[in-house]
Parts: structure tokens; C-alpha cells; sequence
């Protein structure tokens, strides 16, 4: 009722009044951030400047796995993020602790692997001068600039719900990599303004101008010998590209990063085979080859030199940078691959059944009277790639046979930079496209075949992981057993010992030198993951190697596998 003291005021049209700002901590702007972005899980190692991160991870629904080094943490997010297809989140501390991560950093740049990286930072106001401060260091932001896609320093809590929402657009639509976010140490216990909840915005798949989209049905469909090459950029166009490759009968060679994309039993299929002399030999003498996804370049095809292709080389990449890279495209189609490739087959039928007219004279003519099928054709590079690599792969055969033998088709494996993986398992352990295979391509770093294991079963519980090693590589992790142990989830780890570095013993000894600083006396590891609070055992037939990887699939506990030099 009103006063008889004051005038009536009509507040029906009267604007209802903001809400007051929302005062938050700068961890807690982060975690909600980084929640509302989906993000479930996060890996790291608290430490006296992350910890107001770690105070809110649990109310927002963030789960989170302790590795025992911060290059673990970034294995296992990079392992996570390619397993599931969304970001991998790891929290560091300041100094030290984010240079651990650089090396993880560096490989999922190599790989195009979306990975967000968050740390503290000097106080907001630290002075350039060195004070001693815990930790300090000239610049976090530039030595991870030198690394990741782009490193961004944020000056208020307000701009660290933008800050992570900059780093999923480019998730969302550019080519992934990694991301890393520093927060002021200062700003992380500050409570101030949050500013809204910023989420990156949704894209549309790129697509080609259709132009070109035209130009490259027109070659493919007068294509007498095509071909296809799958990078890690086509894997989430699987089934265009199977569809494509069966409608053109192309054989198929993958990457490394491109394994089982197609299933690497198809007839089609020559798996990952672009290193081999034959089948560069072959590629060079298509008439058109499709290349999605890929850099095709110097850790695909084992060599400085590029693929000395003759024929027409149509490139798909979300990267126009690669259009120009490496082996120029003459068709270059910028844009997602999935998309790209459906609105090529669109316009592939009616192309094709056009094919009758003369080839454009960008098709070089056809220099064999061959009528191979393409199925034999491929059963028969599939055997010189096989021929020529015999001496040296022909021993680590049985047992990938036998780890082959024990794999659900929806299994994970990871693996190192070592040669049971580069010479064995990549081209000769056959999966299926609903399987994964993790290799660190390109940067090839050593010692993430155990916590890229750690991080896709952290993922995926319910399916078998195996990492594969060497002894070398895996000592350069091996403190994730601990890690492991603590998950508590069947994880088997199958190393081949050769007491050493083999491959740069090897090179050494081809160059003609003694070899230096690369045999070293053998560990019990099996002794060692038992330690750890895990399961070890020596293998030292195939057989042996089957029923104790088994064993191991179904023990909650991680298991160490050796396999000696001397037995493979």
C-alpha cells in the first residue's frame, strides 16, 4: 500500500535490474570454464601454485589423474583426446613443472592433437628484474609459444573464461593442437568479477570452394590408376574413405597416424606402407592420388626426399598451409575431410559416368597395358613391402602375431618410438578401424607408450589398452607404473629389451663407429612394475607371450610383459 506521504510509482514498465556480478576466484572462473566446455576429466600434479585450481575441480565434476611427471600428464592427456576425439586438459604448476610438459606439448603439435595445457604464472604485477621468486622464469608464455599454438597470458579473472573458450574454437575449427593458458599466480586466489559463462561457438565442417571440389571428381573419375593416401586428419572420415576407395578400386596406404582408418584386412587395405621403396615406387606411378589428412612428410616416408609422385596429387587438409608443404597439391581442397569428401562423391557419380569423354590433360596417360585387379595388385606390394623389410622384421612377427591372437577389435594400443613398433607393429600388427593405434609420429618422443596407455584406459575402462616398448623408451617413464597401479584397471605393458637403444646402436655401427652410450645392463623390470604395485613376467616364446597377455587384459593392475632380444 502506498504512503499517503509519497507519490504512487507505476513500476510496471519499470526495467528489471541487472543481476549484481558474479565474484569468483580466478581457479574457480577456470574450472567453470573449463566445465562448461564438457570437459570431464583433467591429468596433472598439484603444486604450491596450481592448488586453487584443485580446490574446485570435484564440485565441478572434473576427475582427475595424478601421473608422477608432468610429461606423463601431457602423454596422457594427448592419448586421451586422441581416443575420445575431444581435448585433453593437464594442469601444471609454474616453472619447472611446465617445462616437464614442453615435450608432450611439442609431440601433440606434431600430430595435431587437441591439448589444452593450464598453469600459473608470475604474479600480475612481477617485475622483469629476477626477485628469487619460487619457480621463476623470464617467460612461461614464450617458451610455450615456441611449442603450442598459441600461448595466451590472461591479465583478470574475466578473461580467463575467454581465454578457454579461444583455445576450443581453435579445437572446433582449425586444424587441432595444443593450447596452453597461464593465470597470474595472484589472480588464481583473487575474487573478483567473473564476467559470463563463455563457451566456444559451434562450426560448420569447411568445405571447399566447388570449383575444385569439380576439378578433382573429374580427375578421379578418369583415373585409371588411382590411389589413396590416409593420414591422421582422415580419421574422422572413415567411412567416406572406405566408401570412396571401394567405389574408385584404389588400394589404400595410411600414415602412422592413419592406421586402420580403413580396416588393415580389407583387400584394399596396405596398411602403413608408405615407407616402403615398392610401394613409394608404385604410388610415383599412379595417375591420380588422393592424399587426406596428411603431411606426407619426412617421419610418413622415411626419407628427406619427397614421394617422386608423376601422376596428379589431390590434397584434402583443414590446413591451407599444407596445400603448399612438402609436395605441392594440384588440386588442393582446404577443408574438414569428412565434409569434403561426402560433397565429392556427390558430384564423383555424375563425373564418373562422364568418364567416357577423353581424360583432361592433366591425367598422364597410362604407361602399362596391366589389367592386375586392384585386389591382387594389392596382395602383391603388400608382399615386396614384406620382402624387402624380412631380415630385420621377420623375428618380432611371431609375437605380434601372438599379441594379434589376444586384441579385442575395439582394442587401444599405444606405442614408443622404437623399432618392435616403427619396423613391427605399425606395419605388421593388423586392426580393424574400430580399433586405435597411438604413435608419437613426427616429434618422436620417448616415453609415451606407457602414459598414452594410462590416459586412453582413463577413457575407455572397459576396453583392453596394451602399450608396446622398448626398454629404452620405457625407462623414460617408467615411474607411471605407479600411476597405473593407482587406476587399478587391467593395462598390459609388452616390452621388447635389447638392452639399450637398438636403433641408434644400429646407425651407429652402419656408419662405422664403435658404439658409444647405447648398451645399457638390463633392469628386472618385471621386478620393478611389481614394485610399483603391479604384475611382471618374461616371455620368451610367442606362446608364453599370448597366455601371460591374457592373463594380464583381465588383472586389475598394470602387468610388464619382457620379451629379450635373444627370444624375438
Amino acid at each position: 500500500m502506498t504512503s499517503v506521504h509519497e507519490p504512487a510509482v507505476d513500476t510496471r514498465h519499470s526495467p528489471t535490474p541487472p543481476p549484481p556480478p558474479t565474484h569468483l576466484t580466478g581457479g574457480e572462473t577456470l574450472v567453470r570454464a573449463l566445465a562448461a566446455h564438457g570437459v570431464t576429466r583433467a591429468f596433472g600434479i598439484p603444486g604450491t601454485h596450481n592448488l586453487e585450481i584443485y580446490r574446485h575441480l570435484t564440485a565441478y565434476g572434473v576427475a582427475h589423474v595424478a601421473p608422477r611427471h608432468e610429461q606423463g600428464a601431457g602423454y596422457a592427456a594427448d592419448a586421451y583426446a586422441r581416443v575420445t576425439g575431444t581435448p585433453g586438459v593437464a594442469i601444471t604448476t609454474t616453472g619447472p613443472a611446465l617445462l616437464n610438459i614442453a615435450a608432450a606439448v611439442g609431440q601433440a603439435y606434431s600430430d595435431s592433437v587437441p591439448l589444452l595445457v593450464i598453469s600459473p604464472g608470475m604474479p600480475l604485477r612481477h617485475p622483469r628484474q629476477s626477485t628469487g621468486l619460487l619457480h621463476e622464469m623470464r617467460s612461461q608464455t614464450e617458451a610455450l609459444r615456441n611449442v603450442a599454438a598459441f600461448s595466451h597470458r590472461v591479465s583478470s579473472v574475466a578473461e580467463i573464461g575467454a581465454a578457454v573458450a579461444r583455445a576450443f574454437t581453435l579445437f572446433r575449427s582449425e586444424r587441432p593442437r595444443p593450447a596452453h593458458i597461464e593465470i597470474p599466480l595472484d589472480l588464481l586466489g583473487a575474487m573478483e568479477p567473473a564476467g559470463p559463462v563463455r563457451t566456444a561457438p559451434s562450426a560448420a565442417p569447411r568445405v571447399p570452394g566447388a570449383a575444385h571440389i569439380e576439378e578433382a571428381a573429374a580427375l578421379l573419375a578418369h583415373a585409371e590408376r588411382p590411389a589413396l593416401v590416409l593420414g591422421g586428419g582422415a580419421r574422422g572420415a572413415a567411412a567416406q574413405c572406405l566408401a570412396l576407395a571401394e567405389q574408385l578400386a584404389a588400394p589404400v596406404v595410411t600414415t602412422a597416424n592413419g592406421k586402420a582408418i580403413v580396416d588393415e584386412g580389407h583387400p584394399l587395405s596396405l596398411g602403413v606402407s608408405l615407407h616402403s621403396p615398392a610401394v613409394q615406387e608404385w604410388l610415383a606411378s599412379r595417375d591420380v592420388v588422393l592424399a587426406v589428412g596428411t603431411e606426407l612428410g619426412e617421419s610418413d616416408v622415411w626419407t628427406a626426399e619427397p614421394l617422386p609422385l608423376r601422376g596428379q596429387l589431390i590434397r584434402v587438409d583443414l590446413d591451407p598451409a599444407q596445400m603448399y608443404a612438402g609436395l605441392p597439391a594440384g588440386v588442393p581442397l582446404v577443408g574438414d575431410a569428412a565434409a569434403t569428401l561426402d560433397a565429392l562423391a556427390l558430384i564423383l557419380e555424375a563425373a564418373t559416368a562422364a568418364a567416357a569423354a577423353p581424360a583432361p590433360a592433366a591425367v598422364i596417360p597410362r604407361t602399362t597395358s596391366s589389367d592386375v585387379p586392384a585386389h591382387a595388385e594389392t596382395a602383391a606390394l603388400k608382399a615386396a613391402r614384406d620382402g624387402e623389410s624380412r631380415p630385420r622384421d621377420a623375428h618380432w612377427l611371431p609375437y605380434l602375431a601372438a599379441i594379434r591372437g589376444a586384441l579385442a577389435p575395439d582394442a587401444v594400443v599405444t606405442s614408443d618410438s622404437a623399432q618392435c613398433c616403427y619396423y613391427g607393429a605399425l606395419p605388421h600388427l593388423t586392426l580393424g578401424p574400430r580399433a586405435r593405434y597411438l604413435h608419437p609420429t613426427g616429434f618422436g618422443t620417448l616415453g609415451y607408450a606407457l602414459p598414452a596407455a594410462i590416459g586412453a584406459k582413463a577413457a575407455c575402462p572397459d576396453r583392453q589398452v596394451v602399450a608396446l616398448s622398448g626398454d629404452g623408451g620405457l625407462q623414460f617413464s617408467i615411474q607411471e607404473l605407479a600411476t597405473a597401479a593407482a587406476l587399478q584397471q587391467p593395462l598390459a605393458v609388452v616390452v621388447f629389451d635389447n638392452s639399450g637403444y637398438g636403433e641408434i646402436r644400429d646407425e651407429m655401427k652402419a656408419r662405422g663407429d664403435a658404439p658409444l652410450a647405447v648398451d645399457h645392463a638390463r633392469v628386472d623390470l618385471p621386478a620393478l612394475a611389481r614394485a610399483y604395485g603391479g604384475h611382471g613376467a618374461t616371455a620368451h616364446s610367442p606362446e608364453e607371450l599370448a597366455k601371460l597377455l591374457s592373463t594380464a587384459l583381465t588383472t586389475p593392475a598394470p602387468t610388464v610383459i619382457v620379451v629379450p632380444e635373444e627370444s624375438a
